[in-house]
């Protein structure tokens, strides 16, 4: 196993540094810094390095991505999974 396989999970059960919310879905929301959304399988502007969200707790982030919860059938256990199921979610969904 390598460290990238290595996730801690929060409390809620998301996987900090997982970012597949961030990456697979499209947005249509204003994202400060992309102000027309962002395709399906772009990564957020406001993803760091560490795929952790910039805009975590503040009012400037989309109502969308603080609506996302965690969800073991979408999220799986390994972020692979996550970003295989909202990518397959996101192209069933156009």
């Amino acid at each position: 196993m390598s460290n990238d396989d290595i996730i801690v999970k929060q409390p809620a059960g998301c996987r900090a540094g997982c970012g597949a919310c961030c990456i697979a879905p499209s947005i249509s929301s204003a994202i400060p810094g992309m102000p027309q959304g962002k395709p399906a399988g772009m990564r957020c502007i406001q993803l760091d390095d560490d795929n952790l969200c910039r805009l975590f707790g503040d009012p400037s982030r989309p109502k969308v991505c603080g609506n996302f919860h965690f969800d073991i059938s979408i999220c799986g256990e390994q972020r692979d999974q996550a970003l295989a199921t909202l990518a397959y979610l996101e192209a069933e969904t156009r």
